[in-house]
């Protein structure tokens, strides 16, 4: 975990080593300074000798400058090193995120991948910056003034040492107590982020059924939870200032006592008792300070094995040392395909699938829900490997290609159609960032989408409100669909990508893929038979198997399947999921 942690330190390890070296040089010139005040006291106050104390306070205020910039320097070097340790977390983590393959990222919820690019993220900065500095201040502080304590007076010294021992019993009890409940508060943060997530994402539904009061109540129990176990970790943490309390002062009672009787045994002068009270400041706050520093970095270390997960987390699906970089036409084979999501599972979702689809045939494929239509086509881009067997592109193995020569060239509209902010031609650039606007305009006459982008204030600069809340279900299908087209791939996907548009469209996008793009082998995921009966072929999907594949005359003739939804739907009542 520190080895993957520390690789993100990078151009911040100068900063982080210049930061514990000044903090040092702050702690001996804070050692150096008592030390002075009792040379004025006992050389220039009380032998009266005013050029002592001139010279000794000009030296008091030299030192406690230099105190005071190696003080800033460290906390400048330190906030450097920490914000930028925290800058090349968030940036490992997003990039890793992005080479994740869909069984990847079905590990981790949205929500978890929030608050680990959040609030984890900001854990460890915290903990970082004060490792820097108090992680080499305090036990700096601690040895520096222990050392002077025992060179001024041993016997004094040695109740320090008591008080020491007594307090890293009583904190290290404290710190172990508080780490059980830092240690469950923070994944109570991805139920917090879920919540907020849901409910802003769907704010249109929960609307719809007045579910305001229930989501409300449901972000309180979240943000309870969080706040009870706080409350116990935080109660116990308190205690740290009491007992720091009751042992400062307990050890200047003590010092006080015997130092006075020392003074009046002509052992200590007054100016080493102020030394030792001094000191005695110094190595008990040097401890509180630690005890923070274990606090800190409790709480951090959920925060850390929850950011090492991502950034440890090696995608499943990779490109070959050699890869193909050039798919050679739209063709598909299907070689006893067979495919489970996990690999333990004990029934496929794909069982043995053996289909050849010629390049530039339009290839319809329909099934019921679970019918797993969409993992099918989820392989040809190798958004998943197959389990077994072997699935050709243009008559290679997909496991050969290079995975961005191949996405680019199997162009893929899912059911969940998705638009980011930013204006029209933006989204239709994600297709093909050198793009011009006369070829962004092309791929939405194919895909229909012209005719209403045009009717708009502002035509294709129309400005896309996140998660395209500002356009209908039909008309995101369509601007998605002219995402794809501008890709000019070899093949295109459309998984169940015209639901929301209405029929007449939905031929007029059929008709335009025939005419303007013959070459681009077409599979087209539909629950209409209307929409794929014209395809060149029709696959018929049942329980991850084919159990048909041939023409619409073909199937209405040999599969009592698609003959059955067909007279269902031609009657007006019913698809693949209703029962006859």
């Amino acid at each position: 975990m520190l080895k993957t942690l520390g690789a993100q330190i990078k151009e911040f390890k100068k900063d982080s080593v210049l930061t514990p070296v000044f903090m040092i040089g702050e702690v001996i010139m804070e050692t150096i300074i008592p030390l002075l005040m009792a040379s004025i006291i006992d050389n220039g106050v009380t032998a009266g000798n005013m050029k002592h104390i001139y010279l000794i306070g000009a030296l008091m205020v030299g030192t406690a400058l230099l105190s005071l910039t190696f003080g800033i320097l460290g906390g400048q070097f330190g906030s450097r090193a920490s914000a930028g340790f925290a800058k090349n977390l968030r940036k490992a983590m997003y990039e890793n995120i992005q080479t994740f393959s869909f069984s990847n990222i079905d590990k981790f919820s949205t929500s978890g991948l929030v608050t680990r690019l959040t609030t984890d993220v900001t854990n460890i900065q915290n903990a970082y910056q004060m490792m820097l500095r108090m992680c080499m201040r305090a036990p700096a502080t601690l040895i520096c003034a222990m050392f002077m304590s025992f060179v001024i007076s041993p016997r004094l010294a040695s109740v320090y040492l008591v008080a020491v021992i007594f307090l890293a019993c009583v904190l290290g009890l404290i710190v172990s107590q508080a780490t059980k409940h830092f240690s469950q508060a923070f994944p109570k943060y991805d139920a917090l982020n879920e919540s907020v997530q849901e409910n802003v994402s769907a704010i249109r539904v929960v609307k719809a059924y007045v579910r305001e009061d229930y989501e409300v109540e449901k972000f309180k129990n979240a943000s309870n939870n969080i706040y009870k176990i706080f409350c116990k970790a935080e109660g116990i943490v308190l205690w740290n200032n009491p007992v720091m309390n009751f042992t400062v002062y307990a050890c200047i009672l003590a010092i006080s006592w015997m130092g006075a009787h020392m003074i009046v045994q002509d052992t200590l002068t007054t100016g080493q008792l102020m030394n030792m009270l001094t000191y005695c400041m110094n190595i008990l706050m040097s401890l509180m300070m630690l005890s923070m520093i274990f606090v800190m970095v409790t709480m951090s270390m959920a925060s850390a094995r929850r950011i090492c997960e991502v950034l440890e987390e090696k995608a499943d699906l990779t490109s070959p040392e050699k890869p193909v970089i050039q798919v050679e036409n739209g063709s598909i084979k299907f070689d006893h395909v067979t495919f489970s999501y996990k690999k333990e599972a004990e029934d496929p979702v794909l069982k043995d699938i053996n289909l050849e689809i010629k390049s530039g045939e339009t290839i319809g494929i329909i099934g019921g829900t679970g019918s797993a239509k969409s993992s099918l086509v989820n392989l040809v881009s190798r958004l998943y490997d197959v389990t077994e067997g072997e699935l050709l592109v243009g008559g290679v193995n997909v496991k050969d290609y290079d995975m961005e020569v191949l996405r680019n060239q199997v162009a893929v509209v899912l059911q969940n159609n998705v638009l980011f902010s930013g204006t029209i031609l933006e989204n239709l650039r994600w297709g093909d960032r050198e793009a011009t606007e006369e070829e962004c305009r092309r791929a939405c006459e194919m895909a229909c989408a012209d005719e209403f982008i045009q009717k708009m204030p502002e035509g294709y600069n129309t400005y896309i409100e996140q998660g395209g809340t500002n356009v209908s279900g039909g008309q995101k299908q369509r601007l998605c669909i002219a995402r794809a087209l501008l890709k000019k791939p070899r093949v295109l996907i459309l998984d169940d990508s015209t639901s929301a548009v209405d029929t007449a469209t939905d031929a007029k996008i059929r008709r335009a893929f025939a005419e303007a793009i013959p070459g681009t082998t077409k599979l087209i995921i539909a629950q209409r038979i209307s929409s794929v009966e014209h395809a060149d072929r029709i696959i018929v999907m049942n329980d991850g198997q084919v159990d048909g594949f041939g023409t619409h005359e073909e199937l209405l003739e040999n599969n009592a399947i698609y003959r059955e939804v067909y007279d269902a739907q031609m009657s007006g009542s019913g698809d693949f999921d209703e029962k006859n």
